[in-house]
């Protein structure tokens, strides 16, 4: 018999609601059980006047850090990388990102949204995010839909602890969503 999955996997489109998801998950979890420690980030838009103009990290506990923009104007800002009109703000995000991946004994659950483009960028995020896979701590992911190239390696997909979440679509609050095991 299989052992229960221990990495959840939430993927789907871009705007489909993944984070939506991800995020009532976590508020059913610590309503139903208070003393869940749970550590790791969310990735939120940044909207300016109807308009979105990056992105930001944020921690379960509130605290926040630019992640992408596109109103930068300092110098360092010219070597920054790049997804679409978005320039990526590395050091930014490894500073709040990284210590939210650090394996803790008291941890009962990770979070990861996301592993996408704009945080692989940082040349230390992978590794950590391959550390939580291993550590036999629970993990809840957003990932996009996998293209190959970087994303969670192709023996996670296929281990029998990892569990595909794929949403469909999203309407108001509803969500249609699939649970895929080993399939992706």
């Amino acid at each position: 018999m299989a052992a229960p999955a221990k990495c959840f996997l939430v993927t789907g489109s871009p705007g489909v609601g993944k984070t939506t998801l991800v995020s009532r998950i976590v508020e059913t979890l610590k309503i139903s059980n208070p003393n869940l420690r749970i550590q790791g980030f969310f990735t939120r838009e940044v909207r300016q006047g109807g308009e979105r103009v990056g992105f930001e990290v944020v921690t379960l506990d509130g605290r926040t850090a630019p992640l992408a923009s596109i109103n930068t104007s300092s110098v360092e800002s010219i070597r920054w990388p790049t997804v679409g009109r978005y320039k990526v703000d590395v050091a930014s995000f490894e500073s709040l990102g990284l210590p939210e991946l650090q394996i803790k004994e008291d941890t009962d659950l990770f979070v990861i949204d996301e592993v996408g483009k704009m945080e692989l960028f940082s040349s230390l995020f992978f590794p950590a995010v391959l550390r939580v896979l291993e550590s036999n701590k629970p993990l809840l992911a957003t990932i996009p839909v996998p293209k190959g190239g970087r994303d969670i390696p192709a023996g996670k997909h296929t281990h029998p602890a990892v569990l595909f979440i794929l949403v469909l679509f999203s309407i108001k609050s509803s969500f249609e969503y699939k649970i895929v095991s080993n399939e992706l």
